[in-house]
């Protein structure tokens, strides 16, 4: 999972308030293989925060969010992290600093997204062998998922089954008749899989 956010998403995204002008400081350059600038990321719990001022390396830190949402910057203290974005806590970091050192610079990095990793997990519940919550990885699809969840039981209504998805904080429900795509290979439900997602497979009314 964390290889797949690296090359997708997310190994770094930045807030910075004002970015220098030296193009000599490799502290606010980002290598485009690996980092993607993502503005609107929520930091959440054990997310690893590195936080750069531009000239005082003393001030600059690598640290894991806590579980109450602070990280802990030198000079200036606690700073609530989570539920924010890096531009948001950027902001407040440079405003705390200024206070101590002139026209302060900095930059907030995310380096690992463990909070994402849950966020992101996808999920098979009902009847089925073996209910499953696993890492989301590229490229997967309906019939991926009920196959790694040991496809369906005895008991299985596998045409009744649905997918949920979140989208704008709202479910979204598509239809899956399983049964067809496992039995008579018809995929037309047999839908990609987006991070987040829980397919539900009910049991047959008898």
């Amino acid at each position: 999972m964390r290889k797949i956010i690296q090359m997708m998403l997310i190994l770094a995204l930045v807030g910075c308030n004002t970015v220098p002008k030296r193009q000599d400081d490799s502290t606010f350059q980002l290598n485009e293989d690996k980092k993607l600038l993502v503005s609107q990321y929520y930091i959440g719990v054990d997310d690893q925060v590195q936080v750069n001022v531009w000239k005082n390396p003393d001030l600059s830190i690598s640290v894991p969010v806590r579980p109450d949402g602070i990280i802990s910057v030198p000079l200036i203290g606690e700073v609530v992290a989570g539920g924010r974005t890096p531009v948001e806590v950027a902001d407040e970091i440079t405003k705390k600093l200024s206070q101590y050192i002139r026209d302060p610079q900095v930059s907030v990095i995310l380096v690992e997204l463990k909070s994402h990793e849950f966020l992101s997990r996808v999920r098979v519940t009902g009847a089925v062998r073996n209910p499953i919550s696993i890492n989301y990885r590229q490229g997967m699809q309906v019939i991926d998922l009920v196959l790694q969840a040991g496809g369906l039981n005895e008991f299985a209504s596998g045409n009744r089954s649905k997918l949920f998805r979140k989208i704008d904080g709202k479910f979204e429900t598509l239809n899956i008749d399983l049964f067809d795509i496992l039995n008579d290979g018809d995929m037309k439900t047999n839908h990609n899989i987006q991070p987040g997602d829980i397919i539900s497979v009910p049991e047959r009314v008898f």
